[in-house]
């Protein structure tokens, strides 16, 4: 029985990461039509992508929109998980469920909606900006997700204990509250960011036009012959950037839970 589930983990990981594999080697394939095994290797696509203005315009787009679309979860998602979890309150479980639904809903039916709101409702042209707010509904679930976790396993002794000695509300925040939540709000934070860094279907709804993020950038130019090559470099660089986050992510997450110790 053992056997068996180890070589069926292995199957699975093999058709989960074979093909990311195949794509790293193939940055480095000096064959333009991708011949399998590679003949030879060669560093000139990563030199080409390197002074593509098209990458590296998308590629800023996605770091601006990555980084905001964060700064909005971290504050929102921290607030929300303080309400819901410090507090009772009429339709607290209701709430809640509003709160972790926008990750659970088709990315298509989300892109759709916001687009219909921004556009024919409040009436705003589409472009960055609305990308950055539609990106913030659903990192801030990834947030709220991590710093709810947290503030369960804290409880609430050392804070009360804060304020029995006297300490002020903001300094008890200031010195107990906020760095038993740091790793969390990292963690989190890492996490919505390679959420929102790779997200490509939410993102075509919301984007004016001329602007390309990094994920629509590689989908535009896959199919085009002279762009081939430096799509896979791309690639090759978009999976060390969405997989470095997640690993420190988990890093944090496990580091705290095992001891607390960064």
């Amino acid at each position: 029985m053992r056997r068996l589930l180890w070589t069926a983990l292995g199957l699975g990981l093999a058709v989960i990461y074979f093909p990311l594999l195949v794509v790293l080697l193939n940055s480095f394939n000096a064959d333009t039509t991708f011949g399998w095994p590679p003949s030879r290797f060669t560093l000139e696509w990563w030199s080409r992508a390197a002074t593509n203005e098209g990458a590296l315009r998308a590629l800023r787009t996605s770091v601006e929109a990555g980084l905001a679309a964060t700064a909005i979860a971290l504050v929102l998602g921290t607030m929300a998980a303080f309400a819901l979890q410090r507090y009772r309150f009429f339709g607290r479980n209701p709430v809640s469920l509003l709160i972790i639904l926008p990750i659970a809903l088709p990315g298509i039916v989300t892109g759709i909606a916001l687009n219909n709101a921004f556009r024919t409702i409040l009436g705003i042209d589409l472009g960055l900006l609305t990308a950055i707010i539609a990106h913030a509904t659903f990192c801030i679930v990834v947030v709220f997700n991590n710093v709810v976790a947290r503030l369960r396993r804290m409880g609430g002794n050392l804070e009360e204990a804060s304020m029995d000695l006297g300490a002020t509300g903001f300094t008890t925040f200031r010195l107990v509250t906020f760095p038993m939540l740091r790793s969390a709000l990292l963690a989190g934070g890492l996490l919505a960011f390679a959420l929102s860094f790779d997200e490509i279907i939410v993102t075509t709804f919301t984007l004016g036009t001329g602007l390309e993020t990094l994920p629509i950038w590689i989908y535009d130019n896959l199919f085009r012959p002279n762009q081939a090559p430096i799509v896979n470099v791309v690639a090759a660089v978009l999976i060390v950037a969405s997989t470095l986050p997640v690993y420190l992510a988990q890093r944090l997450s496990g580091d705290t839970a095992s001891g607390g110790r960064l």
